[in-house]
């Protein structure tokens, strides 16, 4: 048998799920049993029936898999594979504000550790963040970490008051408005799709604003056969996949992340080769309970 082969003997022998995101690489997201964005993913964890979890992701995805998942064991394709953005905000930090802010509520990106997310009053993630918000009973709102998806919905929800936080994704926050404006002049017409991640002069430029799943969705149904992207190029996988007659240009050329493409065809099959080896996402029972709080607020409050 190849890899391939192996690797989908051993989901059924070794009663494993593969989730994967959009980021990573197109030949791993084809052997996953779900692909998503991280809404998706973090909602699919609690439905599936297998004990083992095997994310292809970075790691706050896997502990947000566990988190709602306590009983299940969450594997990792690559445990090296973090997310910058989660290590821009710290407990302290959080601490920080909540002491200067009593009544504010704090707004976590799912993009963090679980140990900040233990310190939230809700979870969400770039496809629900302005409904949840909306929701929420807080009027003053303490966004963290991603200060361009904070203003995004800031903009979105201006009935309350904002606090937000420095941080931010490098692969988003390096997208420059002249970037757009030369793929523009190169493919004239060309819708551009952006993720609320990126920095708000790029949304400006945007005909679309959407996180990984809707930019997908509006391309499906749109009837351009031309779009520029703005957000990590692995979503092309997905997007040349579910429209083979379209066209789609990264906004910039090295729009890649670099912790995502990290997991590999390869690392999939070695990890599930040797499972009973491989080291679990575990957590601390009391953070365990706190950051998991938030993230079934988040499940309920995006219905």
């Amino acid at each position: 048998m190849n890899k391939i082969e192996e690797i989908k003997a051993w989901k059924k022998e070794k009663d494993i799920v593969i989730l994967a995101h959009y980021y990573v690489e197109g030949d791993v997201q084809e052997i996953a049993d779900f692909v998503g964005d991280s809404y998706a993913l973090a909602k699919k964890a609690t439905e599936v029936s297998q004990q083992n979890i095997l994310f292809c992701g970075v790691r706050f995805m896997g502990e947000s898999a566990k988190l709602l998942n306590p009983d299940k064991h969450v594997y990792m394709a690559d445990l090296e594979a973090d997310c910058f953005m989660a290590r821009m905000v710290t407990a302290e930090q959080v601490k920080k504000v909540k002491a200067e802010h009593p009544l504010a509520a704090v707004v976590c990106y799912v993009n963090s550790t679980a140990e900040v997310k233990a310190l939230s009053d809700v979870c969400v993630t770039s496809s629900n963040a302005i409904r949840v918000v909306k929701k929420m009973k807080e009027k003053e709102i303490f966004f963290i970490p991603d200060n361009h998806l904070a203003h995004f919905v800031a903009d979105a929800v201006p009935e309350k008051t904002f606090i937000f936080h420095n941080g931010f994704c490098p692969v988003h926050q390096d997208i420059t408005v002249n970037d757009i404006k030369s793929t523009k002049a190169q493919h004239i017409g060309a819708p551009v799709l952006a993720h609320p991640e990126c920095p708000a002069e790029i949304l400006k430029e945007a005909d679309f604003i959407g996180s990984t799943s809707e930019i997908i969705d509006f391309a499906g149904k749109s009837g351009e056969k031309e779009f520029i992207i703005a957000t990590e190029t692995g979503v092309c996988h997905q997007l040349l996949k579910e429209n083979p007659d379209k066209k789609f240009y990264p906004a910039m050329e090295k729009q890649v992340c670099t912790n995502m493409k990290k997991v590999t065809l390869d690392k999939v099959h070695e990890v599930l080769s040797d499972l009973d080896s491989q080291e679990e996402i575990i957590l601390r029972d009391d953070m365990m309970e706190a950051a998991k709080e938030p993230l079934e607020k988040m499940l309920a409050l995006a219905k």
